[in-house]
């Protein structure tokens, strides 16, 4: 491998540059609340005599641009200032930029200064993060994977190394609700684990991201049936006048996107990847052999100056190949919980623009199926689990800024879920329980809907948002739930601002949950009660600290009656499987006696890229969480990390070259000892922790310009090689405990062509 990556590097460092290479920037500066196209904006390029004007669409360009990563800065009179940084001059296609800028509060302007590096949507006060798709790429040891690079913030804990289990703030894998361009999908991963978020790679194309937004906890009463965190991916829209392609080779997978202009003002994007893990599990010998294919394709038509209609699908294929032709195969594949899955997502968002507001509808198909099943070494099934989730999505959203100062957001939502399960389980070493037996065949329909309505007002040194959401499910018989919010903001000073959050969130169990008991279809609806505190300093107009806490009280979760050590929030990560008894797919009978807390407090340092060439974050997060389960005993939860410290940020040489690095330092999380017979030892449930685990991951970026362009990358993962604490196994080739088979040092090499 050493010798494949210094080939590789001297190939491409000896390809020639064009010097005098140029390229441009285009983009749109709109009203962040109304999404009117601001006329006459100015935007200039720092550190250069370049700028343009916005035109009457709202729309500029900007060219004869050297190659390099810029900024731009947007000025327009009765708004607040905003600069955007990590703009990459391209040769092959330009770089297109969308711009939201805020309406000002006049008086306050003359009394505080702008933070226009870092924008914040009136909403959302504390707890959200927003990541340009540049700053996801270049993250060492990402994959640029945009859920990934989450793992980087505040609050973000990692149950297992090479997955993308998000545990935030104390939660559980299945509390997080992900939107692709106003469209809801459950889970945006590859070999995703039903009812929860996870999964080892995700299926979007960080290529056409525009951005991203992350909310950790305060979330407005937009966003319904989900306790801990909102990821927002915004996609950006295809190039107008002209056609562009790339082929990428990247440390997993390669792929081809293309994308252009269509007839009535419209564009498109289009992708397909492919992994090519499989060619090299299979040449290691490996027994299984996990392969996929994704697609995404999106395309958007403006068919007036108010109206714009858009399309959107999704498709994910994923597969698992089996090889038992040795004795030391079977018995390794007998621990794995194998998954083939289907995804597929269409959508169609129509978009209004009104005199002072917008309207939006989006209508949806969410179509999942599984094949979940596992064997033993002697080929004979433990379980299996034949599975589709068909979800059909309409709703309507509303803003209508009532003057300067107040807006009003409403929205409406319905969910018709087409539920079908047929899960057979015959397993006799269950932890607390021996034999574990579940045949069950189990198809509804029910009908998710939700209402809200917030009012969001500024003051001169405050502004605050209240509001209020309905949510009911039918296939439960809980009664509706209500879901007030509340947000404040003062600015202190002009460089300090303090915050706080509080609301009641409510989120229905998985569907999943449902099948093995008929019991389990009288659980209620699990409510998470949270209070977030901050303070948020200036430091310089590129770099901003903010320090926030928070706790969370949860009520009515689902625990187990038959195993009385397990609440479902312990659930969810990982493969499942045998080793967990296949408890996230909910196969005990289940009972809404459950509660628990989550309490911690979060530092978050971030500089921007600016005038000054670097960039980095730091975050250091402490966190405690504990939760009860029907024994009345308060323990732990699974995925509770006490300290959890990231350290990253890189150096922009020059145009050519660009450095990065990552340091991520983590506490073990808890796990139950085994005997000497490999059994759990229930008696001391999450009693015991993991070493801690701690990582530094270093990249190397190289562009070139000429007739087309090229980028490679040399990304490096754990370069003092040291493998992570897993949970101890029982080795199925030896029969003894195991810590599992983590991988330590890992380059990869990354390729992109783009014409």
């Amino acid at each position: 491998m050493r010798y494949i990556l210094l080939m590789t590097l001297y190939i491409v460092s000896s390809l020639p540059l064009t010097a005098q290479s140029t390229g441009s920037i285009q983009g749109i500066v709109l009203d962040e609340t109304t999404q009117q196209p601001i006329v006459g904006a100015n935007i200039i390029v720092p550190g250069t005599n370049r700028g343009a004007a916005s035109d009457l669409e709202g729309k500029f360009i900007i060219d004869r641009l050297p190659l390099g990563t810029y900024l731009l800065r947007v000025d327009y009179i009765g708004y607040s200032p905003r600069t955007v940084s990590d703009i990459v001059v391209k040769l092959s296609h330009p770089a297109m930029v969308n711009i939201d800028i805020q309406e000002s509060v006049l008086e306050l302007e003359a009394a505080i200064v702008v933070a226009d590096y870092f924008t914040r949507s009136q909403d959302t006060p504390a707890s959200t993060q927003v990541q340009s798709s540049e700053e996801i790429r270049r993250l060492p040891g990402g994959f640029e994977d945009v859920v990934r690079a989450i793992s980087i913030l505040p609050g973000v804990a990692q149950a297992e190394a090479g997955r993308n289990d998000l545990v935030v703030r104390g939660g559980s894998p299945s509390e997080n609700l992900y939107i692709i361009d106003n469209i809801e999908v459950p889970n945006i991963n590859h070999f995703g684990t039903q009812g929860a978020s996870g999964g080892p790679q995700s299926f979007i194309n960080l290529d056409f991201v525009d951005e991203t937004s992350f909310s950790t906890g305060g979330f407005t009463a937009k966003y319904g049936d989900r306790l801990s965190s909102v990821l927002d991916i915004s996609l950006r829209e295809g190039l107008e006048d002209q056609f562009a392609s790339k082929t990428t080779i990247s440390a997993s997978q390669f792929g081809f996107n293309l994308e252009g202009g269509l007839p009535q003002d419209g564009n498109f994007l289009f992708s397909v990847r492919r992994s090519y893990l499989d060619f090299l599990f299979k040449a290691a010998g490996f027994g299984f052999v996990p392969e996929y294919w994704d697609f995404l394709g999106k395309a958007s038509f403006n068919l007036n100056q108010t109206d714009q209609l858009t399309f959107l699908g999704i498709a994910a294929l994923d597969n698992v190949k089996w090889f038992n032709d040795t004795e030391e195969q079977r018995n390794f594949n007998s621990q794995v919980l194998g998954s083939d899955q289907q995804q597929l997502v269409a959508g169609v968002s129509y978009q209004h623009l009104l005199d002072s507001g917008l309207f939006t509808v989006a209508l949806s198909q969410v179509n999942v199926d599984y094949a979940f099943s596992q064997k033993n070494a002697n080929l004979e099934p433990i379980f299996q689990n034949i599975s589709y989730d068909r979800q059909t999505n309409l709703k309507a959203d509303g803003v209508w800024r009532l003057n300067r100062n107040l807006r009003l957001s409403s929205g409406v939502k319905l969910n018709r879920t087409n539920f079908y399960s047929d899960l057979v389980l015959n397993q006799t070493d269950v932890p607390g329980i021996g034999t574990l037996r579940v045949e069950e065949e189990y198809a509804k329909v029910g009908w998710k809907s939700g209402a809200y309505a917030q009012l969001a007002q500024r003051f001169f040194r405050l502004n605050y948002t209240a509001g209020i959401r309905v949510d009911h499910f039918t296939i439960l018989a809980a009664k509706p739930v209500v879901s007030p919010r509340f947000s404040v903001s003062y600015s202190l000073t002009g460089e300090l601002t303090s915050s706080l959050s509080l609301g009641r969130y409510n989120q229905y169990p998985s569907t999943i949950w449902l099948v093995a008991e008929e019991s389990n279809r009288d659980l209620e609806p699990i409510k998470a009660d949270q209070i977030v505190l901050g303070l948020e300093y200036l430091w310089r107009p590129d770099t901003r600290v903010s320090l926030e806490t928070y706790t969370k009280q949860y009520h009515n979760y689902p625990v187990s009656l038959t195993r009385p050590y397990l609440v479902m929030v312990n659930t969810g990560a990982g493969w499942g499987g045998s080793q967990e008894g296949f408890a996230s797919f909910g196969v005990d009978p289940l009972s809404s006696e459950g509660s628990g807390w989550a309490r911690g407090m979060e530092l978050f340092i971030q500089k921007k890229m600016s005038e000054m060439p670097c960039y980095g974050t730091v975050s250091v997060s402490y966190n405690q969480s504990k939760f009860t389960a029907l024994d009345g005993i308060e323990r732990p939860g699974s995925f509770d990390q006490t300290w959890i410290i990231n350290l990253g940020g890189g150096y922009i040489v020059n145009e050519k070259w660009e450095f990065s690095t990552k340091f991520r330092y983590a506490t073990g999380r808890p796990y139950t000892p085994l005997d000497e017979s490999g059994q759990q030892m229930i008696s001391a449930y999450n009693s015991v922790r993991l070493d801690p685990n701690h990582s530094l991951d270093v990249r190397l970026d190289r562009r070139w310009g000429g007739s087309w362009g090229l980028i490679s990358y040399i990304d490096i993962q754990n370069i003092y090689n040291k493998k992570p604490s897993e949970i101890p196994v029982i080795d199925p080739n030896t029969g003894e405990i195991s810590k599992g088979a983590a991988l330590g040092l890992l380059p990869t090499i990354g390729i992109s062509a783009e014409f």
